[in-house]
């Protein structure tokens, strides 16, 4: 009896599992393939490159806004729910994005979308750090990273919908969350976290965090702010120097499939030759590939290389930041690090289009490659300085 109890446990974990993959995939989509096609449409429509910039990061406003609440909401009413309701917001602003075609309300719908993208990820996240066990974490985890990539590197390829006209790609995508929607309504099971112990307080928690690990928390700033800029500022970069919108299409999922690519052994490498290491190492290595990115102009098949190999350096920097994290801090401040992390990749996210928008509207389209690659390398080498203490 005991055996076939644990196997029924099992195998209820695994399902919850694979829909948790699942939504995450369509998070992962939604936000790849929103930010090309709204860039380009905005700049076909003759919206300055600094405006094209400042309403891309109106989703990571939207995802900001939403972490600040995504707890207590959670708390409230489940993961099931938080997950259905953060669907059913990006699933109505993408029916209504080709209805209200104004910067104005692609702007607010923007917003919506960033909120509701953030209610998924950090409901997701969680609930898959809280059902599997310690020793699979690590591998979890990092497939759950790689369900995200995959998502948002095939995300792109939704530009080539728009020769069917500038509604296709949003009824494509609505349709996917439509089903997915159904999906967790139906199959997963109601569920809510533990209460949260109160003997310590959240800020205190938050600067122990930082105090003990802020090396393992940068990551995600870093990610967030490469995956916004270059997903909204390439394609008008793009554009500028020769490329068609379909060979576009055609180069921005590469950074993503590098990601794919090198995520499971970044992941295994981590574990055996150290996390901190192999952080550096790839930190410095996609900032020279960023770096290097400009100096192949519309050279497509260097374009290509160069950003496959960015995006797979630094593609898995999340899942890489949060495991380190895991491996400094005590078991109590997980929660903390995981918040400051999704804080963190939020402000990168607001930060990197509207700073990229600002080079490209000031004629220096290059820099905004170059800067990305600097950050990366500064990162790397501060990793030397970084030892982090032993704790109880």
């Amino acid at each position: 009896m005991p055996d076939s109890t644990a196997t029924t446990v099992t195998q209820t974990s695994k399902l919850n599992y694979f829909i948790l993959i699942t939504v995450i995939i369509a998070a992962g989509l939604s936000q790849g393939l929103l930010l090309p096609v709204l860039s380009i449409l905005l700049e076909q429509k003759g919206i300055s490159s600094s405006l094209n910039g400042m309403n891309a990061a109106a989703l990571y406003v939207g995802s900001f806004a939403m972490t600040l609440v995504a707890e207590r909401i959670l708390s409230r009413i489940g993961f099931k729910q938080l997950i259905a309701a953060g669907i059913s917001l990006v699933l109505v602003s993408l029916i209504l994005f080709p209805l209200l075609p104004g910067v104005k309300a692609w702007f607010v719908l923007r917003l919506l979308v960033g909120a509701g993208d953030s209610a998924i990820n950090y409901a997701a996240q969680l609930w898959v750090l809280l059902m599997t066990p310690a020793a699979h974490r690590g591998r979890n985890l990092s497939l759950y990273g790689m369900s995200y990539g995959l998502g948002f590197s095939l995300g792109p390829l939704g530009i080539s919908l728009l020769r069917f006209g500038q509604a296709a790609p949003f009824a494509a995508i609505a349709l996917l969350f439509l089903l997915v929607l159904l999906l967790v309504l139906l199959k997963l099971p109601d569920s809510r976290p533990d209460k949260a112990e109160h003997g310590e307080g959240q800020a205190r928690r938050f600067v122990r965090s930082y105090s003990l690990a802020w090396y393992a928390l940068i990551p995600a700033l870093l990610y967030g702010y490469m995956e916004a800029s270059l997903n909204s500022n390439f394609p008008v970069y793009g554009l500028r120097i020769g490329f068609s919108a379909n060979e576009i299409a055609a180069l921005l999922p590469f950074a993503g499939i590098g990601g794919l690519l090198l995520q499971m052994p970044l992941g295994i490498w981590s574990d055996r030759y150290g996390r901190k290491k192999i952080l550096i190492v790839s930190g410095v290595g996609g900032g020279l590939a960023f770096a290097l990115l400009p100096l192949a102009e519309d050279r497509f098949l260097w374009t290509l290389v160069l950003l496959m190999a960015a995006g797979g350096l630094v593609g898995s920097f999340f899942s890489l930041g949060l495991s380190y994290a895991a491996d400094i801090l005590p078991r109590n401040l997980l929660p903390a690090a995981n918040v400051v992390s999704s804080f963190h990749y939020s402000i990168g996210s607001i930060i990197g289009p509207g700073l990229g928008g600002l080079l490209l509207q000031f004629g220096w389209g290059g820099g905004v490659f170059l800067l990305m690659g600097i950050l990366y390398i500064l990162f790397g080498l501060a990793g030397l300085l970084f030892s982090p203490r032993q704790t109880i």
